[in-house]
Order: C-alpha cells, then structure tokens, then sequence
C-alpha cells in the first residue's frame, strides 16, 4: 500500500468523538464584542497613528527649514510704574442723601453732564463712602429737553450689587409733592430741590413701598398750595 492508498484509508476511518453543535449565538456574541472592541481601538489607533504621522511631518519639515537669523531687538522703552487715575466723579450741584444705608455706602443722587442736543445733565444714582461716589445707575431723557415742565428720567427698581435701588427721577416745575399709587395704596415721594436749579425737582420712592417702577401709577406732582401740576 502507498501513501495515497494510506491517506485514503485514514479518510474513511471514524472520528473518534463526534462533532458537537457550534453554539451559534455565542460565536455571534463573542463577534459583535470584538467587532465594538475592534471599533473603539481602531478608532484610537487611527488617532495616535494620525497624530505619530502629524508628528514626523512637522518634523521633518523643521529640520528641512534654514533657522532663522536672529533679530536685534529695539530697547524697551521705559515703563511708567504708576498708573493712570480715573477721573472722580464729578456731580453737579449737591449730592442727595436718600438716608439708605448699605454696605457699600448711602444710596445717593446726584445730576451729572450729559452732552446732548437739548440734553445738559442726567441723574445717577449711586453709593456715597466718605467722600468717593460710585455710580451705578444713570438716567437722562435723549431728546427734546432736559428742563421742559413735568416728569423726566424716572428709573430705578433694579438690584444692583445685592441692593435695591430706589425709584427715582426729577421734575421740571415747582412741585412740592409727588405721588404715585401702588396695589391702591398712595404712596409720597421724597424731594429734594436741586441746588444748581432750584426749578427742579430731584424725587425718589422708598423701596419697601415701591420695590419696582413697573408697579407704579402714572405719577402725580402738586404745588405748594396742593394744587395738581400734572394730568
């Protein structure tokens, strides 16, 4: 017997054990956990593979270019150390207390320049420590004028570093008294003439009657006398 006659032999012999099913959803499983674990590591091997070619192309393109002649460099200049001052600011005429105490100082209004056609001054209102003012909140008409008679520039209700800032604006008239009506509730105005022009009036509501200036009424000014100024 040759080999071919052995090799056919050996074909036709039984297995010595029989075959057993292949377990078909766990080769499936076991092939879509390596595709996911194919996926996320080509994913990173792609990366670091983009990043090595990145890498040697930056390279090799350094090392191709000439390095560059140094540059004289022009004396620094001298550097003040001292820094510039803003300017304080300036009010004009008197600064109004409101007699609100915070702890960043009274709350207070006070008109400042304002350059505009027909527009000389607005108010601010802001904080009073010692003799430094800080301003948070400003307000002027823009057009028209500044001193025409009746209401201008009312604002305020807003919380401004953890205070409210009370409502407030001026009149152009003689108003002795200003009021306003809040949930049916009449409420009066502080006032305060304003020393550069006694014809206007500075106004400002106490924030625990008016907390908000959308809550207001149409505002109500009156003379010396209780006679109405306004419609």
């Amino acid at each position: 017997m040759n080999d071919l006659d052995d090799f056919r032999a050996a074909l036709r012999q039984p297995p010595e054990e029989p075959f057993a099913e292949p377990d078909l959803a766990a080769i499936m499983a076991g092939g879509t956990r390596l595709r996911r674990r194919r996926r996320l590591l080509t994913g990173t091997a792609g990366v670091a593979a983009a990043a090595a070619v990145v890498l040697v192309v930056v390279f090799a393109i350094q090392l191709r270019q000439p390095a560059p002649a140094p540059v004289a460099k022009p004396p620094s200049p001298a550097v003040s150390t001292t820094s510039p001052t803003p300017p304080a600011e300036k009010a004009i005429g008197d600064v109004v207390g409101t007699g609100i105490r915070t702890p960043a100082g009274e709350i207070v209004i006070y008109a400042r320049t304002v350059t505009l056609p027909g527009i000389r001054f607005g108010l601010v209102a802001g904080f009073r420590s010692g003799t430094s003012l800080e301003p948070v909140l400003a307000t002027n008409e823009t057009r028209g004028s500044d001193r025409s008679f009746g209401f201008h520039a009312t604002d305020g209700g807003d919380v401004i570093r953890d205070q409210l800032i009370p409502v407030f604006g001026y009149f152009a008239g003689p108003a002795a008294k200003i009021t306003t009506t809040v949930h049916g509730q009449t409420v009066e105005a502080h006032l305060a003439k304003w020393t550069a022009d006694p014809e206007v009036v500075i106004f400002w509501f106490s924030p625990d009657a008016v907390p908000d200036s959308a809550v207001l009424t149409p505002l109500i000014a009156y003379d010396a006398d209780g006679k109405r100024l306004t419609k």
